[in-house]
């Protein structure tokens, strides 16, 4: 089975509220973009962003410019006729994050909960990073968010990697200027408890490409 079939499977035989990691509103990720401070007209890609209700978020909050990507194109749809007449304010993107034609020099932030951490195969992670060194602005913001070491060993019947903040920011390199990093405990619609590690990095100007 594809990684494409796979995610398309659970959201089309489960409801996107019940699945381990839904979020209501994705407070830490809003915060942690609202303080990079970049305007409103600020470019923002939230990858893996499928079904997650930041979108809604940032809508409400006033931010214009909205890509949302997502391997599964039903999880995009759950987000489309949630959102109404307001999805034809967002760039929908359904790709392979790691193999995705992405503009380059475009991005102002980057967003990513829970997607780096299925890249299990090191070939992978580079394709990841390449893109975020290719596709945000110099000097741009990138928000990673992954399971911690104490949190889940795998999601969804798929392995994960789980991170430290310094193996998580090892994985970007010193181009990378670590601005912040905290642990969550993420409660999921069952009651149960998932740690989730964020970094928030600036990709500094040497790094662009």
């Amino acid at each position: 089975m594809t990684p494409q079939t796979h995610w398309n499977t659970i959201y089309r035989t489960k409801p996107a509220t019940e699945v381990s990691w839904f979020q209501e509103h994705a407070l830490r990720s809003l915060d942690f973009i609202r303080r990079t401070q970049v305007p409103l007209t600020g470019r923002i890609i939230d990858v893996g962003g499928g079904a997650s209700t930041l979108v809604d978020d940032l809508l409400l909050a006033g931010y214009t410019d909205i890509t949302v990507a997502d391997i599964s194109g039903a999880a995009l749809d759950v987000a489309r006729a949630r959102l109404g007449a307001l999805a034809d304010r967002v760039t929908w993107l359904e790709a392979d994050i790691t193999r995705a034609a992405l503009p380059a020099d475009a991005y102002d932030v980057w967003h990513d909960r829970a997607v780096f951490h299925f890249l299990t195969d090191a070939a992978d992670r580079a394709r990841y990073v390449a893109q975020v060194r290719r596709a945000v602005k110099s000097g741009g913001h990138v928000i990673v968010a992954t399971f911690a070491t104490d949190g889940p060993s795998q999601c969804s019947g798929l392995p994960v990697v789980q991170y430290r903040p310094e193996t998580l920011h090892a994985e970007f390199g010193t181009d990378f200027q670590l601005t912040e990093s905290l642990q969550e405990a993420h409660v999921t619609p069952a009651g149960s408890e998932q740690r989730f590690v964020y970094c928030y990095c600036r990709m500094e100007p040497s790094a662009a490409p």
